[in-house]
């Protein structure tokens, strides 16, 4: 039992990072991305005997985490929202930017795409999966994901990349 937790231990080193930027990515909100991952790490670690056999161990943390937005998406649906008067001050501006794993001009440029390219670019660039591996986690088919991909690159670097100057000649 001892060598099972010290692998799953390595893998949380190794992989928590990269799961986080990829969750923050897809979800759009840093605080709902670190509770998402903290629970699908959880399971991984109680299931580590099955998880650690499967083919993208970090992609079904990413997967799991994605599924428990989902869920807990449903389930705020169906609530009747009551304002928190503890939460209503804002964190300040500072304190987030030092704990922002994405830089914050990207992450804006990322959430202005669609929500499966973004699901994509995560997946293929945060974490590191490679087409069949992010067609199997999202469910979709290798060529969803490159077109996927080609537009999400092709969003990004008009919205990223600054355009040469044109100097008008006389």
């Amino acid at each position: 039992m001892g060598t099972q937790r010290q692998d799953f231990a390595e893998f949380y080193r190794s992989f928590r990072d990269d799961c986080l930027r990829t969750v923050v990515v897809i979800v759009g909100d840093q605080d709902s991305a670190q509770e998402l991952v903290a629970e699908a790490f959880a399971r991984a670690c109680t299931s580590w005997r099955t998880v650690s056999r499967h083919p993208a161990p970090a992609a079904w943390v990413v997967r799991t985490a994605l599924n428990l937005n989902i869920s807990r998406w449903r389930r705020r649906r169906r609530e009747v929202p009551v304002p928190d008067p503890g939460m209503l001050a804002d964190r300040p501006a500072a304190a987030t930017a030092a704990q922002d794993p994405v830089d914050p001009q990207i992450m804006a440029a990322l959430l202005r795409l669609p929500a499966r390219q973004r699901q994509v670019v995560a997946l293929r660039l945060i974490l590191d999966l490679d087409t069949r591996g992010t067609a199997r986690v999202l469910g979709i088919t290798p060529n969803t994901v490159m077109a996927h991909m080609a537009r999400a690159l092709a969003a990004l670097r008009s919205d990223l990349v600054p355009e040469p100057q044109q100097e008008n000649q006389r």
